[in-house]
């Protein structure tokens, strides 16, 4: 049995490594959520629109197995809180979705980019950590907390038991909630794997299917890292806890808050209430691994801004990803894998208006330039 003491340092070296692997995968199956969007909206090119949503079967069918089988309680993550605040998750993922747009990329695809050379990138998540920030704890989580957080629904007297889709199938269907889990695991994980895999041309790229099985899981591992590896009982205070996780509940992958919390690290190093956690270590381990890879093939780059009009983009893109990821409670990453991996409803809510933001984002970039041609 683990000693206690160590779990901090076993969960932020857990979380590095699987962040290493998922920097390096993402830089090699070239995997990104915008990226996807913009081949549906631009193209009517689906393939890395699948590799995402089979990224995101893996995931949900892993931590639900997981949750089923008592290993995690995803009910205590932050995604599953009783009360719905609908319209911050909706206002959160359209800024996000217009963001990162703007930016070319979300916070995953920057820190990707970040470890391929980009020093642009460098730029955009210092901007999308201070954002984030303000978001958390300054003038922006002000107003998020007085506008936006307020407009709400309390599940619970909906007679929901969580703010979940199986506990949806089972208050509309009268089976037992265990039941509507595997029910709902079955209904929506078939749906995903045969969309996905209808199409040959995406059978075909082993590198994409391969992908995503790998991110999926490592979403999967992380929720058993930070739930079940990470979760004992803490010898100072005797209190259950999970340990070394900003949220002080169990999380897995997810990159805009995590970012806020590393430049805080970084800028109070000599607090020493302040430390390592599951989240800085994961922004750490994908740009190592991101960059691991890069260097291992030769494409470490040296890149910059490719002009004035380019940095105000990013800029722009960076501080509305800032806001828009801490106020829906999570990025493409997540919301989108790991949210989404809980079934939580407010996941699906964030997750629509991400596409959505950029999508409307794009065709208005479009329209502005053919006008402008």
């Amino acid at each position: 049995m683990t000693d206690a003491s160590n779990l901090p340092t076993l969960v932020v070296w857990g979380a590095f490594a699987l962040a290493f692997i998922f920097g390096a995968v993402a830089n090699r199956t070239n995997f990104c959520t915008m990226g996807a969007v913009s081949d549906i909206v631009n193209m009517g090119h689906w393939g890395r629109m699948r590799m995402w949503l089979l990224a995101v079967a893996v995931a949900l069918v892993g931590a639900n197995l997981l949750f089923y089988f008592g290993l995690v309680d995803l009910s205590k993550s932050v995604y599953q809180r009783p009360t719905l605040a609908w319209l911050s998750l909706a206002v959160g993922g359209l800024t996000f979705g217009v963001g990162m747009t703007l930016a070319a990329g979300c916070a995953n695809k920057n820190l990707v980019r970040l470890g391929g050379g980009s020093l642009r990138s460098l730029v955009v998540l210092t901007f999308v950590g201070i954002s984030a920030y303000m978001t958390l704890k300054g003038l922006f989580g002000q107003w998020r907390a007085s506008y936006l957080d307020p407009v709400s629904i309390d599940l619970s007297t909906l007679g929901l038991a969580s703010p979940s889709l199986p506990a949806l199938l089972g208050k509309w269907s009268g089976v037992p909630a265990r039941t509507a889990l595997l029910a709902t695991l079955l209904i929506i994980g078939a749906g995903l794997l045969i969309f996905v895999f209808k199409d040959r041309r995406f059978r075909a790229n082993r590198a994409q299917v391969l992908g995503a099985f790998a991110l999926g899981l490592i979403v999967v591992a992380g929720w058993y890292l930070s739930g079940h590896v990470g979760y004992g009982e803490n010898p100072e205070t005797l209190e259950t806890v999970y340990f070394a996780t900003n949220s002080r509940t169990l999380e897995t992958l997810s990159f805009v808050g995590p970012t806020a919390y590393s430049l805080e690290l970084l800028m109070l190093w000599t607090d020493k209430s302040l430390h390592l956690t599951f989240g800085i270590a994961s922004v750490i381990g994908v740009v190592l691994g991101s960059m691991a890879y890069a260097l291992a093939t030769r494409q470490f780059r040296w890149e910059g801004f490719a002009s004035l009009a380019d940095l105000r983009n990013q800029l722009t893109g960076a501080l509305l990803m800032g806001f828009g990821g801490v106020t829906a409670l999570g990025c493409t990453i997540g919301q989108g894998l790991s949210g989404l991996s809980t079934l939580a409803l407010g996941s699906f809510i964030a997750v629509a208006c991400i596409v959505v933001g950029s999508a409307a984002t794009l065709k208005a970039v479009a329209w502005h330039e053919e006008r402008t041609a």
